[in-house]
């Protein structure tokens, strides 16, 4: 998104602009650089953040539920990359394959959740030939799986999993995370079709199903799919770009920003280094 977004921003333009930012995190610098000596608000658009579940996490996270972090695990995989058809994400020149797609909004989710990222060692796979958009053999193939381990600054480890083929059914995509610590753990479980969140403090025996408060479901129908609740959420709230949009209006900082976004695609960068030195990269 560098060349559009460049150009908007010097057209003197608030940027609302699709995850991940770039191919790399120079080009997501000059982005963040630009938007900021430009005075206009900016957002990079990490879905998960603006869901209900997820925030209600944030919330638990923020309020020491699980205290000082020790081992934190997100997984997200599907299976539209099984057939093998071109698709802009899995070509290494417009996108950085599974890694960008699904992976970025994981590592997001660490870096909101959890804290900074600081090393990384990544295992990145492609699984399948796939069709170049003129039918042949694409000559330049993405990762469709990635699997990183990650060291977080606050000395908390870390798993981040995903992948576009794995066959899940009838739910489609399935997302995970897994945050266990010093005072307790909690644990998000969500498709298409089905949603647990279970949380369990030090010294309790037995995991409690948790409900989402109410004020985090304002306009929404609970008796929806979850990811159906999301999309209406979307609409009768000010998350997502309606909240870019009241920022706007309102003149109010604006999160996740460009600088959010500059910090995914640093950890995109040393996952793709890690895979080619097969080493931990800072």
């Amino acid at each position: 998104h560098y060349p559009m977004t460049m150009d908007a921003l010097a057209a003197g333009l608030h940027v609302l602009c699709e995850k991940p930012m770039a191919l790399s995190a120079q080009q997501a610098r000059e982005m963040t650089e630009k938007a900021q000596a430009m005075g206009v608000k900016h957002m990079t658009f990490f879905a998960w953040r603006f869901e209900a579940y997820h925030r209600y996490l944030h919330q638990l996270i923020s309020e020491e539920y699980i205290g000082r972090p020790y081992l934190c695990q997100f997984r997200q995989v599907g299976g539209y990359g099984r057939d093998g058809q071109y698709a802009w994400r899995f070509d290494r020149k417009h996108g950085n394959g599974i890694l960008g797609d699904l992976g970025s909004h994981m590592i997001d989710l660490a870096h909101w959740l959890v804290g900074d990222i600081t090393r990384v060692s990544a295992h990145l796979a492609t699984s399948v030939a796939r069709m170049g958009p003129d039918a042949r053999p694409l000559s330049t193939p993405a990762n469709d799986s990635a699997l990183l381990t990650v060291e977080f600054a606050n000395g908390a480890c870390g798993a981040i999993v995903v992948s576009a083929m794995a066959h899940m059914a009838e739910r489609e995509q399935l997302h995970e995370v897994s945050l266990y610590g010093e005072a307790g753990t909690l644990e998000l479980n969500t498709s298409t079709v089905e949603f647990l969140m279970r949380a369990v403090r030090q010294g309790q025996t037995q995991f409690e199903t948790v409900t989402v408060p109410d004020e985090y479901m304002l306009g929404v129908d609970r008796s929806l799919p979850p990811w159906d609740q999301f999309y209406m959420a979307l609409q009768t709230q000010s998350i997502g770009d309606r909240q870019f949009i009241d920022a706007i209006l309102n003149d109010r900082p604006v999160t996740p920003n460009f600088e959010d976004g500059l910090r995914v695609q640093a950890v995109i960068d040393a996952a793709l280094e890690s895979q080619r030195c097969g080493c931990w990269v800072a």
